[in-house]
């Protein structure tokens, strides 16, 4: 297992917050913030206006973040196997792509698999896939071999304002069953209409890694509500492990 994703498995439950949410004219003071707060993970939503409606960041953002935070980098742009790279170059310790965005999509994980990781070589890359709400989670099989990281997004990518869908509750666990038999480390991430209202619910189905955004930056205590929001996250996992327990006694 990859130093990074050993890193993240013994972590788990893992909350990742989306910098484009912040205020982004004090971004940097808006990070360190979060830093205080016991997330690990800082997510990035790359949009190209192609793949999904919405035009984000690039590459010299995300590299002008300095931060102790593990960058997590996901991709909505079309065919992104060219543009991995310079995605890599720019810090980022996890790449998630899209299966619907690249009609070759082992050769992209497969030039990731080859990149060093440009803030400390040891962590490697770790390589995900996300999913659309409406994509058949059959694709997965062909890509179990290539990859660390399963995203099951809950909305339709680059609208704002969309609800969590809640067949998504569904999709993870039938995810979590194809994760469980590939015979090696997967961690499982939902992003998409994650709020504090909604967030035990989702928690509760044992999944790895939520990302949100809004909520964390909500009311102007950043810190304050991801610590809240990963204490969460951390009691339903509790709660979940000591239920297990008791079923098998």
């Amino acid at each position: 297992m990859a130093p990074l994703l050993q890193t993240l498995h013994e972590k788990a439950p893992l909350l990742s917050v989306g910098a484009i949410a912040a205020d982004l004219s004090a971004l940097g003071s808006e990070v360190k913030r979060l830093e205080k707060s016991g997330v690990y993970l800082l997510h990035f939503d790359v949009m190209d206006g192609v793949f999904c409606p919405g035009l984000t960041l690039g590459p010299p953002v995300i590299k002008a973040v300095k931060t102790s935070l593990f960058k997590d980098v996901h991709l909505m742009i079309q065919e992104p196997a060219e543009k991995v790279k310079d995605f890599v170059a720019a810090g980022a310790d996890m790449v998630t792509i899209h299966v619907e965005s690249e009609r070759h999509i082992h050769r992209a994980l497969q030039a990731l698999a080859g990149m060093e990781n440009a803030n400390e070589v040891q962590r490697g890359i770790l390589r995900g896939v996300a999913l659309n709400p409406g994509t058949p989670l059959e694709v997965l099989d062909p890509l179990l071999d290539e990859i660390d990281l399963v995203l099951l997004l809950a909305v339709n990518p680059g609208w704002v304002g969309q609800r969590f869908i809640s067949s998504t509750l569904r999709r993870i666990g039938r995810a979590q069953e194809v994760i469980a038999h590939c015979g090696h480390e997967i961690l499982l991430g939902v992003d998409g209409g994650i709020t504090q209202a909604n967030l035990k619910t989702v928690a509760e189905t044992g999944v790895d890694w939520i990302i949100t955004g809004s909520a964390v930056f909500a009311g102007g205590c950043p810190e304050d509500n991801a610590r809240n929001m990963l204490n969460t996250i951390r009691s339903a996992r509790s709660r979940n492990t000591m239920s297990d327990v008791g079923e098998r006694r």
